[in-house]
């Protein structure tokens, strides 16, 4: 029993099943079928979880129905194929004691034709908000199509292993859209009277329960999503989940945040508070009388996990990323080891932010996910023979590097030129609520002090210096600098941007390393339409300057979007009066302003500023190897030294490098 967590790590009954604790991993689209089918790379991801100590596995969702397919690596819909691959699963994360959940689902009008290649059928045949499609108005024949193909495949769930399925009513799908009038517009006995609406999910999960019998569990998954009108109001959600409880429908519901209306909060990035869904989940606990109620969206640590089921908000809660983060999250939270969580960030890169672009999902601060049946999960075999291993930087890379060799037993010294760790990492972790960031550098020192490696600070080495330190291998995370010329990429005939010798201009890393004394008129050209530019503007504009934020994409921070932070950010940076000119770039600096053009019809004006801040692309820090080339020395260049990139590539490059020594 944890000391730490006495809540969290109590056993539950759920309908036939004793959960080990209430600390579950819940349902998100991985993305990792292969022709439809759970693979290696499935197999992998879930069971590390399952090592990693989860009570319950819910099992990404498989499409019920032909119209319900959303992604690329969705499993296969009505087949029975399915069957022998998910049993691999079931049966490897059972021997864990996890608890396996499959759930089912289909988006109704949100579809997507460039994925299914069929209409999307609804209720009442609305607009997608997934592409610009309109759909399909089912028939009753076709609803009874529908129904039939949810409980089958639950009968396949259940052949598969599973111990149970959740049907996915959340965020304005399919079932959640025969609730909500805005979306059942029907006048047949499957719309109008509430008692109608709640027909097509009542049906679904009688049918369900007739073919797969008592002992397996049946839950619901649904969310809030209070800033959008049409939703169902909390009060309108506790009734609909009081109906089914009341009729013993489901064993348990699940509540998250957002929808398909407003997709910022369903993974929620650093704009909000922690415990997001906690609330929600408290009101759904207070209208049930038999299901278990489970909380999740942002409940980001084993510590707010434990607030929410000691003060009676739930009786379980999900920890998404967290626990892509670190796969071994619940084990050593149970063992009263917090402090060797590896923390997530909230950042959405690689998780939310390859899903985006329909690739499988991995992890910025753990690049083992999606690749532990390559990489060995998230535990480390010892080297044959240790060695001594200098890393020169500690950024992401280098932190990463360093940490990864030692975990296998080589002895490691780690050389980082200032007094703190983290290198630019850590001017991103200075932006507004970025401090996430700062955590995980935090986790990084920790780590390096328990696995006794040599870190020295204020240790720039020259090459001489590295030679005489005698390593039997050197790694060179000696990240990037700013490349001080303005160079854009709408306007590739300038390797210089014009005036800028005439002084007043400065790169974001100097603003966020307080290296910068801009004045109180800022023009932040940003290159990037990432966070360096964003979060630089958002930090520039708190502290009281008037910024203009000069973009050559059609809208601010472009590449957040895969993120789910754009919008919020665009937001915010609207609230703190930050002026804007996307599709834009600047032509020339004047010392006192600079001359913007229009990247659309070419229209030029001048905009008065007191000086230039930069966030473009960086140049490598190529000093020491250059020095090492041809030199016979075991050489590794890592990070934003061999071409500079994001942190997720730091830190892949260096958990890469580290598991090959």
């Amino acid at each position: 029993m944890s000391e730490l967590f006495p809540h969290l790590f109590a056993p539950l009954q759920l309908r036939h099943k004793t959960l080990k604790h209430r600390l579950n991993f819940g349902a998100h689209t991985a993305n990792m079928a292969e022709a439809g089918l759970p693979g290696a790379r499935h197999l992998g991801y879930y069971l590390e979880r399952a090592i990693g100590g989860a009570a319950m596995i819910v099992v990404e969702p498989v499409p019920a129905h032909r119209t319900g397919v959303l992604t690329r690596g969705n499993f296969r819909h009505e087949d029975d194929a399915v069957v022998p691959a998910f049993r691999a699963i079931t049966d490897a994360c059972r021997e864990h004691g996890t608890v396996m959940i499959q759930q089912i689902y289909h988006v109704g009008q949100h579809g997507d034709w460039d994925n299914s290649f069929e209409p999307n059928w609804s209720p009442s045949g609305l607009p997608s908000y997934h592409d610009c499609d309109g759909s399909h108005a089912m028939s009753e024949a076709e609803i009874e199509e529908l129904i039939e193909a949810f409980a089958q495949a639950a009968r396949r769930a259940k052949e598969s292993g599973f111990d149970g399925v959740e049907l996915f009513a959340a965020y304005n799908a399919l079932i959640d859209q025969f609730w909500t009038p805005w979306s059942n517009r029907r006048e047949d006995r499957w719309g109008g009277s509430f008692e109608n609406r709640m027909r097509f999910s009542s049906e679904i999960i009688g049918r369900v329960r007739a073919l797969v019998g008592e002992d397996f569990i049946i839950g619901l998954a649904v969310s809030m999503d209070p800033g959008t009108e049409v939703m169902l109001s909390l009060e309108a959600l506790s009734e609909v989940v009081a109906w089914h409880d009341a009729r013993g429908l489901m064993d348990y519901v699940t509540c998250g945040t957002g929808s398909y209306f407003d997709f910022s909060p369903l993974m929620p990035t650093v704009f909000y508070a922690d415990k997001l869904g906690a609330p929600f989940a408290e009101s759904l606990k207070q209208a049930v009388t038999h299901a278990k109620v489970q909380a999740e969206s942002h409940i980001r640590t084993p510590e707010n996990a434990e607030v929410v089921i000691a003060s009676g908000q739930a009786d379980m809660v999900s920890l998404v990323r967290g626990q892509i983060a670190d796969p071994h999250l619940a084990a050593k939270a149970m063992a009263d080891r917090p402090a060797d969580i590896r923390p997530c960030i909230s950042c959405n890169q690689m998780c939310w932010g390859r899903r985006f672009r329909d690739y499988w999902i991995s992890c910025l601060v753990n690049p083992s996910s999606g690749r532990e049946f390559e990489w060995g999960g998230d535990r480390f075999q010892p080297a044959g023979t240790p060695r001594d291993i200098l890393v020169v930087g500690g950024g992401p890379a280098g932190l990463e590097a360093a940490r990864v060799a030692a975990e296998r037993g080589h002895r490691v010294t780690l050389a980082e030129a200032s007094g703190e760790l983290g290198g630019q990492f850590r001017l991103a972790g200075l932006q507004p609520r970025r401090a996430q960031i700062l955590d995980l550098i935090e986790w990084y020192r920790g780590q390096l002090e328990r696995l006794q490696v040599q870190v020295r600070f204020n240790s720039p080495l020259e090459a001489d210096e590295v030679r005489a330190l005698g390593a039997d291998a050197v790694v060179l995370a000696t990240g990037s600098q700013p490349s001080g010329t303005g160079f854009q990429r709408a306007l590739p005939q300038n390797d210089r941007l014009p005036g800028i010798e005439r002084g007043n201009v400065w790169s974001v890393e100097e603003v966020m390393g307080r290296a910068a004394r801009p004045g109180k008129r800022v023009l932040l050209l940003d290159d990037t339409g990432h966070w360096a530019g964003c979060g630089t503007a958002w930090h520039l504009a708190e502290q009281g300057h008037d910024v203009t934020l000069v973009v050559p994409h059609a809208l601010v921070g472009k590449e957040l979007e895969r993120t789910a932070a754009d919008i919020p950010l665009r937001a915010k940076l609207k609230q703190l009066g930050v002026t804007t000119r996307s599709e834009s770039a600047v032509t020339e600096w004047h010392g006192d302003g600079a001359t913007v053009r229009s990247l659309l019809d070419g229209g030029e004006e001048r905009l008065a500023a007191d000086a230039l801040v930069l966030a473009t692309a960086n140049v490598a820090e190529t000093t020491l190897a250059e020095a090492f080339a041809d030199s016979g020395l075991e050489l590794h260049i890592i990070g934003d030294a061999l071409a500079p990139r994001r942190a997720q590539t730091a830190i892949y490059e260096g958990r890469k490098l580290g598991l090959a020594f």
